[in-house]
């Protein structure tokens, strides 16, 4: 097997325009590190996305606390995210797992020790687990407190509202409902979302609107649309993610990493972003309280 080349993506540049608050947090981004490799099933690897890769891209947006999503390249071999959430350390860093029906309890309490907190349910091609599985394990993660993040194309959300709406712990649409192609603002599945916020178990993830708007950056007005909506409906429901490193599009689209921050500031006025990058991620994700100011060391 031939080694995967060191990353060579733009890790640094101009800051973003947003000023991120203390504790914002990026709900949604991968790595891919050196002795692991791609398995059956799922897409290969172009090129590595370290931690160290990562750190610098966190410093030039101002990040503080991240959540690592399960590659779909590594399918079931949760390795890489465990070793990741190793270097990352347990104040900062929380894992999003891929996570088998027959998954045994020890091994999910060992997962929850080194810092996992969710499921990943994959309903697009090279996904781990789909749909089909999602009831299985939400009996296995739930007694840990655990959510499912949960991707499909929103066009087709019929196919799944059954299934969303039979959970009864915590979950996350991912990917702004991930709509190929988007749909208008007020469409029917987006009242639908809507009525599923409303439930008070689901959670909506601003992240990678790049892969489907078709009128791009930086403002993505198309998925903003949605976006906006969502955030003026439940603010107290939404979260952030960069994306990163950006392999579900060629080379040639990757976005800016400074853009995707700064489509918040479109998307959701102050007190929205402060819940969206701050006080939503800590409660979905258990991270410890900011310090407060004037506290000693």
């Amino acid at each position: 097997m031939s080694a995967i080349p060191a990353n060579t993506r733009p890790l640094d540049g101009p800051p973003p325009r947003l000023v991120a608050p203390p504790g914002a947090t990026d709900c949604h981004m991968h790595l891919y590190l050196p002795g692991f490799a791609a398995q059956p099933g799922g897409p290969g690897i172009a090129e590595l996305a370290t931690v160290e890769d990562y750190r610098r891209v966190q410093a030039r947006l101002g990040l503080e606390r991240v959540v690592v999503t399960q590659s779909n390249a590594y399918q079931l071999d949760n390795g890489a995210l465990l070793e990741a959430l190793g270097e990352l350390g347990s104040e900062a860093a929380r894992g999003v797992a891929a996570v088998a029906p027959g998954t045994a309890e020890t091994t999910l309490r060992d997962w929850h020790a080194q810092g996992v907190r969710g499921a990943r349910i994959m309903n697009l091609p090279g996904g781990a687990v789909t749909h089909a599985d999602m009831p299985a394990v939400e009996r296995l993660v739930r007694p840990l407190g655990w959510h499912l993040m949960v991707q499909f194309n929103g066009q087709h959300l019929n196919d799944y509202l059954d299934g969303l709406q039979r959970l009864e712990g915590d979950y996350i649409i991912d990917h702004i409902g991930k709509f190929m192609p988007p749909v208008s603002a007020d469409d029917r599945r987006v009242d639908a979302i809507l009525r599923l916020l409303d439930r008070g178990n689901a959670w909506f993830k601003l992240c990678g609107g790049y892969e489907t708007s078709t009128v791009g950056g930086p403002r993505y007005e198309d998925v903003g649309a949605i976006a906006w909506r969502v955030v003026a409906h439940a603010p107290e429901r939404v979260i952030w993610g960069s994306n990163w490193p950006h392999v579900g599009v060629p080379r040639e689209r990757y976005p800016d990493d400074a853009e995707q921050l700064d489509v918040l500031l479109g998307w959701a006025g102050p007190e929205a972003r402060r819940r969206i990058l701050v006080d939503n991620p800590a409660a979905l994700y258990g991270f410890p309280p900011l310090p407060v100011e004037g506290d000693n060391p």
